[in-house]
Protein backbone atom coordinates (compact mmCIF):
# COMPACT_ATOMS: atom_id res chain seq x y z
CA UNK A 1 0.00 0.00 0.00
CA UNK A 2 1.38 3.22 -0.74
CA UNK A 3 1.80 6.27 1.23
CA UNK A 4 -1.43 8.19 -0.37
CA UNK A 5 -3.48 5.01 0.36
CA UNK A 6 -2.38 4.69 3.74
CA UNK A 7 -3.27 8.26 4.72
CA UNK A 8 -7.00 7.87 2.78
CA UNK A 9 -7.10 4.63 5.08
CA UNK A 10 -6.05 6.40 8.33
CA UNK A 11 -8.44 9.44 7.62
CA UNK A 12 -11.69 7.17 6.56
CA UNK A 13 -11.07 5.43 9.94
CA UNK A 14 -10.43 8.74 12.35
CA UNK A 15 -13.58 10.15 10.65
CA UNK A 16 -15.81 7.25 12.03
CA UNK A 17 -14.52 7.17 15.15
CA UNK A 18 -15.25 10.52 15.21
CA UNK A 19 -18.82 9.84 13.95
CA UNK A 20 -19.33 7.11 16.50
CA UNK A 21 -18.39 8.96 19.19
CA UNK A 22 -20.35 11.73 18.18
CA UNK A 23 -23.73 9.22 18.13
CA UNK A 24 -22.48 7.79 21.26
CA UNK A 25 -22.50 11.72 22.81
CA UNK A 26 -25.54 12.57 21.54
CA UNK A 27 -27.17 9.40 22.78
CA UNK A 28 -26.50 10.58 26.61
CA UNK A 29 -27.75 14.08 26.20
CA UNK A 30 -30.74 14.17 28.23
CA UNK A 31 -33.04 17.35 26.70
CA UNK A 32 -32.97 19.35 23.13
CA UNK A 33 -29.28 19.18 21.42
CA UNK A 34 -27.66 22.32 20.11
CA UNK A 35 -28.98 25.47 21.76
CA UNK A 36 -32.38 24.25 23.32
CA UNK A 37 -33.92 27.65 22.29
CA UNK A 38 -37.58 27.21 22.35
CA UNK A 39 -37.64 24.37 24.78
CA UNK A 40 -40.50 24.38 27.16
CA UNK A 41 -40.77 21.62 29.35
CA UNK A 42 -43.90 20.09 31.70
CA UNK A 43 -43.06 21.22 34.91
CA UNK A 44 -44.13 18.67 38.07
CA UNK A 45 -45.92 21.72 39.66
CA UNK A 46 -47.87 23.80 36.60
CA UNK A 47 -46.23 27.20 38.19
CA UNK A 48 -46.95 30.57 36.65
CA UNK A 49 -44.44 32.96 36.06
CA UNK A 50 -47.40 35.45 33.98
CA UNK A 51 -49.45 35.19 38.20
CA UNK A 52 -46.50 35.54 40.30
CA UNK A 53 -44.50 37.98 38.49
CA UNK A 54 -46.21 39.53 36.05
CA UNK A 55 -49.67 39.60 37.46
CA UNK A 56 -48.56 40.00 41.31
CA UNK A 57 -45.14 41.53 40.44
CA UNK A 58 -43.15 39.68 42.91
CA UNK A 59 -39.37 40.00 42.77
CA UNK A 60 -37.33 37.78 40.79
CA UNK A 61 -35.33 37.38 43.88
CA UNK A 62 -37.75 36.19 46.17
CA UNK A 63 -37.76 32.82 44.77
CA UNK A 64 -34.13 32.94 43.07
CA UNK A 65 -32.07 34.30 46.00
CA UNK A 66 -29.22 33.61 44.85
CA UNK A 67 -28.96 35.98 41.61
CA UNK A 68 -27.69 39.10 43.44
CA UNK A 69 -24.56 37.16 45.60
CA UNK A 70 -23.92 33.98 43.64
CA UNK A 71 -23.10 31.93 40.44
CA UNK A 72 -26.17 30.48 40.32
CA UNK A 73 -29.95 32.05 40.67
CA UNK A 74 -31.22 28.57 42.75
CA UNK A 75 -34.69 27.17 42.53
CA UNK A 76 -36.65 27.75 45.59
CA UNK A 77 -37.67 25.27 48.67
CA UNK A 78 -41.11 24.06 48.46
CA UNK A 79 -41.41 25.67 51.53
CA UNK A 80 -40.85 29.15 49.70
CA UNK A 81 -44.04 28.73 47.99
CA UNK A 82 -46.12 27.73 51.49
CA UNK A 83 -44.63 30.88 52.83
CA UNK A 84 -48.12 32.57 50.83
CA UNK A 85 -50.02 29.14 49.89
CA UNK A 86 -50.47 28.02 53.54
CA UNK A 87 -53.45 30.45 52.95
CA UNK A 88 -53.53 31.63 49.00
CA UNK A 89 -55.29 28.95 47.17
CA UNK A 90 -54.50 26.08 49.63
CA UNK A 91 -56.95 23.50 48.46
CA UNK A 92 -55.66 23.94 44.81
CA UNK A 93 -54.49 20.18 43.54
CA UNK A 94 -51.38 21.86 42.37
CA UNK A 95 -50.37 23.81 45.45
CA UNK A 96 -51.40 20.68 47.17
CA UNK A 97 -48.55 18.91 45.05
CA UNK A 98 -46.45 21.76 47.04
CA UNK A 99 -47.83 21.16 50.33
CA UNK A 100 -47.03 16.94 50.02
CA UNK A 101 -43.22 18.13 49.69
CA UNK A 102 -42.75 19.81 52.41
CA UNK A 103 -44.76 17.34 54.64
CA UNK A 104 -42.78 14.38 53.37
CA UNK A 105 -39.42 16.23 52.87
CA UNK A 106 -38.97 15.89 49.54
CA UNK A 107 -38.16 18.39 46.97
CA UNK A 108 -39.90 18.89 43.60
CA UNK A 109 -38.32 17.82 40.80
CA UNK A 110 -38.02 20.59 38.42
CA UNK A 111 -37.14 20.25 34.97
CA UNK A 112 -34.51 23.23 34.24
CA UNK A 113 -34.90 24.89 30.69
CA UNK A 114 -31.77 27.03 30.35
CA UNK A 115 -28.50 25.23 30.52
CA UNK A 116 -25.44 25.60 29.44
CA UNK A 117 -22.36 23.43 28.64
CA UNK A 118 -20.49 22.54 31.21
CA UNK A 119 -17.50 23.95 29.48
CA UNK A 120 -19.11 27.29 30.18
CA UNK A 121 -18.69 29.28 33.06
CA UNK A 122 -21.38 31.98 33.99
CA UNK A 123 -21.83 33.63 37.23
CA UNK A 124 -25.52 35.45 37.72
CA UNK A 125 -24.13 37.66 40.68
CA UNK A 126 -22.00 39.34 38.06
CA UNK A 127 -24.61 40.16 35.85
CA UNK A 128 -27.62 41.04 38.62
CA UNK A 129 -25.22 43.69 40.09
CA UNK A 130 -24.19 45.11 36.92
CA UNK A 131 -28.25 46.10 36.72
CA UNK A 132 -28.98 43.58 33.67
CA UNK A 133 -32.41 42.53 34.09
CA UNK A 134 -33.77 39.07 33.97
CA UNK A 135 -35.46 39.28 30.54
CA UNK A 136 -32.27 40.55 28.97
CA UNK A 137 -31.69 36.47 28.96
CA UNK A 138 -34.58 35.05 30.26
CA UNK A 139 -37.36 36.82 27.98
CA UNK A 140 -40.46 38.01 29.13
CA UNK A 141 -40.84 35.78 32.06
CA UNK A 142 -43.77 38.02 33.29
CA UNK A 143 -45.68 36.63 30.26
CA UNK A 144 -44.97 32.89 30.18
CA UNK A 145 -47.25 30.50 31.96
CA UNK A 146 -45.07 27.96 31.18
CA UNK A 147 -41.18 28.73 31.21
CA UNK A 148 -39.39 28.58 27.85
CA UNK A 149 -35.91 29.36 26.80
CA UNK A 150 -36.61 32.57 24.56
CA UNK A 151 -32.81 33.06 23.18
CA UNK A 152 -30.03 30.50 22.21
CA UNK A 153 -27.42 31.50 24.54
CA UNK A 154 -24.83 30.70 22.17
CA UNK A 155 -21.11 31.56 22.69
CA UNK A 156 -21.85 33.88 19.63
CA UNK A 157 -24.80 35.75 21.37
CA UNK A 158 -22.81 36.46 24.58
CA UNK A 159 -20.56 37.79 23.00
CA UNK A 160 -22.40 40.27 20.79
CA UNK A 161 -24.01 41.43 24.34
CA UNK A 162 -20.44 42.31 26.03
CA UNK A 163 -19.34 44.03 22.90
CA UNK A 164 -22.02 46.32 22.15
CA UNK A 165 -22.08 46.99 26.03
CA UNK A 166 -18.39 48.10 25.94
CA UNK A 167 -18.70 49.66 22.57
CA UNK A 168 -21.67 51.69 24.46
CA UNK A 169 -19.98 52.60 27.64
CA UNK A 170 -23.15 51.66 29.31
CA UNK A 171 -23.20 53.19 32.89
CA UNK A 172 -24.55 50.78 35.61
CA UNK A 173 -25.70 51.89 39.13
CA UNK A 174 -23.21 50.15 41.70
CA UNK A 175 -24.86 47.04 43.68
CA UNK A 176 -28.37 47.67 45.53
CA UNK A 177 -26.67 45.77 48.99
CA UNK A 178 -25.86 48.92 50.93
CA UNK A 179 -22.81 48.86 52.76
CA UNK A 180 -22.39 49.80 56.64
CA UNK A 181 -24.01 52.80 57.34
CA UNK A 182 -26.00 53.50 54.64
CA UNK A 183 -28.90 51.68 56.08
CA UNK A 184 -28.61 53.47 59.32
CA UNK A 185 -28.93 56.92 57.27
CA UNK A 186 -31.46 55.64 55.00
CA UNK A 187 -33.53 55.06 58.20
CA UNK A 188 -32.93 58.23 59.89
CA UNK A 189 -31.73 60.74 57.61
CA UNK A 190 -28.41 61.30 58.85
CA UNK A 191 -25.90 62.20 55.89
CA UNK A 192 -24.47 58.95 54.30
CA UNK A 193 -21.07 57.85 54.58
CA UNK A 194 -18.33 58.72 52.13
CA UNK A 195 -17.67 58.09 50.26
CA UNK A 196 -20.66 57.16 47.97
CA UNK A 197 -20.63 54.75 45.54
CA UNK A 198 -20.65 56.15 42.04
CA UNK A 199 -22.12 54.31 39.20
CA UNK A 200 -19.28 52.34 36.70
CA UNK A 201 -18.72 51.89 32.95
CA UNK A 202 -19.39 48.35 32.30
CA UNK A 203 -16.17 46.40 30.84
CA UNK A 204 -17.73 42.96 29.86
CA UNK A 205 -15.12 40.62 29.41
CA UNK A 206 -14.57 39.00 25.63
CA UNK A 207 -11.20 36.86 26.22
CA UNK A 208 -11.45 32.85 26.34
CA UNK A 209 -10.44 32.48 30.17
CA UNK A 210 -13.52 34.68 31.39
CA UNK A 211 -16.46 32.09 30.67
CA UNK A 212 -13.50 28.63 29.75
CA UNK A 213 -11.76 28.23 32.90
Amino acid sequence: MNDASTRTSRSARATGWMGALSALALAGCSGPVNNQQGYMPEQPVAFSHAVHAGQYELDCQYCHVGAEKSRHAGVPSSSVCMNCHTQVKKDSPEIQKVAASVAENKPLEWVRVHRLPDHAYFNHASHVTSGLKCQTCHGPVQEMVRLEQVEPMTMGWCLDCHRETAAAQVSALPPSAPRSGELLAMSTGAPPPAPLKEPRILQPPTDCSSCHR
